[in-house]
């Protein structure tokens, strides 16, 4: 298929799982992992080898994302909150700049309820202002993590049946939106929201077929485990004895999921080919954060640690990108203007990120000194006593939690695990106070000044509906 005349800029193709961590990929040397389309497009991409999530939860990771800003200037500080519509966003720019775009899966940015998340009042997201403009296709709810018998939501409050395992439907509705606008004049962006591998991980989740092939596979507990509860830890990060149990049965079911996705990343990746799109395409495919699977004694993501900030970031454009691994400090907030950049589509003036695109297109230039990573509270209650902030460069991470004021710096050359706090060592202590000032002054500029959560919930909501935030005040 030729590339129509008037299509004068790239198309854009964004998948993202959900809570799939880097170190359960095959190409990331994870030898359990069966993801050969994924490797292969590991080796026809720029591999962002240094990405984290900037925000490892669900909902302030997509606003991230859709704003090109940090967690205290999207007010998203915890899941189950609706966003405040009033910022300008990646959906606005790819709208107005003339491409058709189309959404699939989950949204996760437009329910102000705790639970209740069948309701349609939480599941549906009208047209308007709260689709932060992906005004084109729309196939999506807010949140779920059941893969069958699900449904999705168009233009009306309807629930519509997703037949079978959702991914695998999910993925049959992006080829058909791909065949669609293949035959279009417009360029498109393609957002498609996996739900897997996010648990629960129980085996009527995944297809049998999936799981058997990991039937004799060996699972075991983390090198970094520990038997204690983290005591930053949230209810979402707590672990039982019956769950500590469950680890193994878990991450087979994990693995499992992420061998489905896998198939279904292959197939979209051959809808591509197929449809001729691949050198006119921006391809990527990453994941919102990680899980810890009882590291560091949490169950959740929503820290700092490796297990939950380190995602997979492949970028393809043949006709342009080159193969090949770029360390750059990539974080959520440099997403959309990184993109927007490749696509030739303007950057607005309030993003917050910075525009990495020269690394994916193998040039280089300047570039962070290190990610800048918020934990505003609890993942989804107004909870006080998890917040934290950490910085995270080519070598080190540093965080600091706001209960206490306990401060943790990890060598990760010398201790990939993270299990030596170097913070009160003091051969460390030019390393410390170089983090202490650069966190100061990323947080002085984007307005953060380290509120407990529940600060957030007073002053900046109203019936868990962000009314303001650092840096944007409801209009």
């Amino acid at each position: 298929m030729q590339r129509h005349a008037l299509r004068a800029r790239p198309n854009l193709i964004y998948v993202f799982a959900d809570q799939l961590r880097l170190d359960a990929c095959g190409y990331a040397g994870d030898r359990r992992a069966q993801t050969p389309n994924l490797d292969r497009l590991a080796g026809e991409s720029m591999n962002f080898a240094n990405a984290v999530s900037g925000h490892p939860v669900c909902a302030p990771y997509r606003a991230s994302l859709f704003t090109g800003k940090y967690t205290t200037s999207t007010g998203m500080v915890i899941n189950e909150i609706s966003m405040n519509p009033n910022h300008r966003g990646i959906g606005h720019v790819l709208t107005e700049g003339g491409y058709e775009t189309a959404y699939i899966g989950k949204w996760h940015l437009s329910a102000n309820e705790l639970g209740h998340h069948y309701e349609t009042r939480n599941s549906y997201t009208p047209p308007g202002e709260h689709r932060l403009g992906f005004d084109g296709f729309w196939a999506a709810y807010n949140f779920h993590h059941e893969y069958y018998g699900m449904y999705y939501h168009a233009d009306s409050p309807a629930k519509i049946p997703m037949e079978g395992y959702e991914p695998d439907g999910q993925t049959d509705m992006a080829i058909g939106q791909l065949r669609r606008m293949a035959e279009e004049d417009r360029p498109f962006a393609l957002f498609l929201s996996y739900g897997t591998p996010h648990d629960p991980w129980t085996p009527d989740n995944v297809p049998a077929e999936y799981l058997a092939r990991f039937a004799d596979a060996g699972f075991g507990l983390p090198p970094n485990y520990r038997d204690a509860n983290d005591p930053h830890a949230d209810a979402w990060a707590r672990m039982t004895p019956e769950e500590r149990a469950s680890i193994p049965d878990w991450l087979r079911v994990y693995y499992a999921m992420t061998a489905n996705l896998d198939w279904n990343l292959g197939r979209l990746l051959a809808a591509v080919d197929e449809l001729g799109l691949r050198d006119d395409t921006v391809f990527v495919f990453t994941s919102d954060h990680g899980e810890l699977f009882g590291a560091h004694g949490r169950k959740g993501k929503n820290i700092f640690y490796e297990e939950a900030v380190r995602v997979p970031f492949l970028l393809r454009q043949p006709s342009r990108v080159p193969q090949g691994e770029t360390d750059v400090c990539l974080n959520t907030c440099d997403i959309m203007p990184t993109l927007l950049s490749l696509l030739e589509l303007p950057v607005p003036e309030e993003v917050e990120g910075s525009d990495l695109s020269p690394f994916a297109l193998g040039a280089g230039g300047e570039e962070p000194e290190a990610a800048f990573l918020q934990g505003t509270g609890a993942t989804a209650d107004w909870a006080d006593g998890h917040e934290w902030r950490a910085l995270r460069d080519k070598r080190y991470t540093y965080a600091i939690y706001r209960a206490d004021r306990q401060e943790l710096l990890f060598d990760r050359e010398e201790d990939p695990y993270q299990l030596r706090n170097l913070a009160e060592d003091p051969r460390y202590a030019a390393e410390l106070e170089r983090f202490r000032a650069l966190l100061a002054r990323r947080m002085n500029e984007i307005g953060d000044t380290f509120e407990s959560c529940t600060w957030y919930r007073d002053h900046w909501t109203e019936d868990r509906r962000i009314l303001r935030t650092a840096t944007l005040a409801a209009k």
